[in-house]
């Protein structure tokens, strides 16, 4: 999976894909490879996780990232909450919070959110990575102008071929360098059947077309990477994929593996 920030997420060109979240001190893989800074301003649904407690103050606690589904709703990687990375179950982590509205991390701009609550999607398979998702409560809202539309089954912008973007603030290159400041790459969805032959089954996990979707690049290239995990993958404007695992970052016929947005909304009309 892109593992958390291991020390945290960045936008790179090259490198390998695995559950990404930020580094406790345990590792994490998600990083945007080939991207370019963006202001918050262009993404007022993306935010980041933060525990200073778990992850030091030199990124304000940034570990992976989160959207915007609702005014106090994040969606997030089921696997950035577990306590693998958390050290902890979540509601023992005291200073688990959302930063919203920053583009820097360390610019002191934006709102720190506690967390109120964290739900963990039941289905959820550490193994395969399928059914990747979990949402967090906040303690107090956050504006409308932040929230993002989620692609429900059958959307367009799941269409092979889409252009999109990953936002987050993870590795650069691959080779732990995090961004401070928050990062977008250009991908596209790729097709299942690409997928399938990049991952029929191994110990970074197997892809599934019913909870995951394909994006990248097929020559490799642009990608996210460590820290970027639970982070959003957009396509004509609606949230279709959260940074969920890989083999590698930005590497050639290994190409990103997200969450399909649309099994996380049928999950939650039923499950919540």
């Amino acid at each position: 999976m892109r593992r958390p920030f291991a020390p945290v997420l960045a936008l790179a060109a090259a490198a390998a894909l695995i559950p990404l979240a930020a580094p406790a001190p345990a590792a994490t893989d998600d990083v945007i490879i080939g991207g370019h800074p963006v202001d918050i301003a262009q993404s007022p649904w993306t935010v980041a996780l933060s525990s200073r407690d778990r992850f030091g103050g030199t990124r304000a606690g940034q570990f992976c990232g989160g959207v915007v589904i609702g005014p106090t709703l994040v969606l997030t990687a089921a696997h950035c909450v577990s306590p693998l990375v958390l050290g902890a179950p979540s509601e023992q982590m005291h200073d688990l919070k959302i930063i919203a509205d920053r583009t820097d991390l360390l610019s002191g701009k934006g709102k720190e959110i506690p967390v109120r609550d964290t739900w963990v999607n039941p289905q959820y398979d550490a193994v395969t990575n399928a059914g990747d998702f979990a949402v967090i409560t906040l303690a107090s809202p956050l504006p409308q102008s932040s929230v993002i539309r989620m692609a429900s089954s059958g959307d367009p912008a799941y269409a092979p071929g889409t252009a999109a973007a990953v936002y987050g603030w993870g590795d650069t290159t691959g080779t732990g360098n995090y961004a401070l400041s928050l990062r977008s790459a250009s991908v596209k969805v790729l097709s299942d059947s690409v997928c399938e032959r990049a991952y029929p089954g191994s110990e970074d996990g197997t892809y599934q077309a019913t909870s995951m979707v394909c994006a990248g690049e097929v020559a490799g290239g642009h990608d996210a990477c460590q820290g970027d995990s639970g982070g959003p993958l957009v396509a004509q404007g609606r949230l279709i994929g959260l940074v969920s695992w890989g083999s590698g970052c930005g590497q050639a016929g290994s190409p990103g593996v997200y969450t399909r947005v649309s099994d996380a909304v049928k999950a939650l009309g039923t499950s919540r």
